[in-house]
């Protein structure tokens, strides 16, 4: 099986210095697996490492997006999986690296796209009262329109089954009849290094991380994503810049857009380590307390590797 270190975990926790220090000692090559950071532009926002932080370590999957362009689970599925077949083919270690648990856990096959794990949300409930208002033809008329091979497969009688594939499409951006068994295939043998540290002192690293991306530029680059279409693009809807917009208009103080970004960041990292907890098969660190747990992961991963 196919050899691939993940570096998962939280913002702030030393992801990107870890990587770095492995990708080094292991002969690696890093591919991003964070859902913003594949847009170009937006580097300040995104803590998107620098060409001086790469220490001269290969990267991929950054900057290959412009910011009116989707980008979904499933691309992320396809193009890593072509980085990791290259980077094996050059006799290195493929180590991906990033926050968003949701791309990490279908990278590896363990997500399926079209199961129950959406009972009781409330996209599938307002699919339902849609039709409860207008009848099941006009709920499957919807699913026509985003994707009419499945709506060809699911009788409009079908209720059920029709909202399930507008629901799998609106949470994964994956349309239901392109899910495929490659999505839901496994074949790594794979090592997951988890990031974590004392909750205060997450938080603390958060909102400190915030004032530093404050005075690194991160107003200007908001404003330019802001004048370019802001929330109406995909990339516009991302921690880091929708705080801003109220502020362009007017509405509040920088304090206050300051105040929202920390806190929306650090809800974001407690949803983050709730999905890694509860979601992927992980190995816990802390490298934030305990430096010297960077040796100790060097020690796991160069076991994993020799088996």
């Amino acid at each position: 099986m196919k050899k691939l270190l993940l570096i998962a975990g939280p913002t702030a926790v030393g992801k990107t210095s870890l990587s770095i220090k492995l990708a080094k000692k292991f002969n690696g090559e890093i591919i991003s697996g964070d859902s913003m950071q594949v847009y170009k532009h937006l580097d300040v926002g995104t803590a998107k490492i620098t060409k001086d932080e790469m220490q001269g370590i290969p990267h991929h999957l950054l900057n290959i997006r412009d910011i009116d362009e989707r980008y979904t689970v499933s691309d992320f599925v396809h193009d890593a999986r072509i980085c990791i077949d290259e980077v094996l083919q050059r006799n290195k270690l493929p180590i991906v690296v990033g926050g968003t648990g949701f791309y990490l856990q279908s990278l590896l096959g363990d997500f399926q796209f079209g199961g129950d794990s959406y009972n009781g949300d409330n996209i599938r409930n307002d699919y339902h009262h849609y039709a409860l208002q207008n009848g099941k033809h006009a709920l499957w008329i919807k699913l026509l329109k985003v994707d009419p091979e499945s709506a060809r497969k699911i009788p409009e009688q079908n209720e059920r089954r029709v909202t399930r594939a507008l629901e799998v499409l609106d949470k994964t951006g994956i349309k239901f009849s392109e899910q495929s068994d490659d999505l839901n295939n496994n074949d790594y043998d794979y090592f997951t290094v988890c990031l974590n540290t004392d909750r205060d002192l997450l938080y603390n690293r958060i909102n400190q991380r915030v004032l530093v991306m404050i005075q690194n530029g991160l107003e200007q680059e908001a404003l330019w994503l802001y004048k370019k279409g802001g929330s109406n693009v995909p990339a516009g809807k991302g921690i880091g810049y929708r705080e801003f917009y109220p502020y362009f208009r007017n509405k509040i103080t920088l304090d206050n857009v300051i105040d929202d970004i920390q806190k929306d960041s650090r809800h974001y990292a407690k949803r983050q380590l709730t999905w890694f907890r509860n979601k992927m098969n992980v190995t816990w660190y802390d490298i934030v307390k305990n430096k010297d747990n960077v040796k100790c992961i060097e020690n796991d991963v160069g076991q994993w590797i020799q088996h």
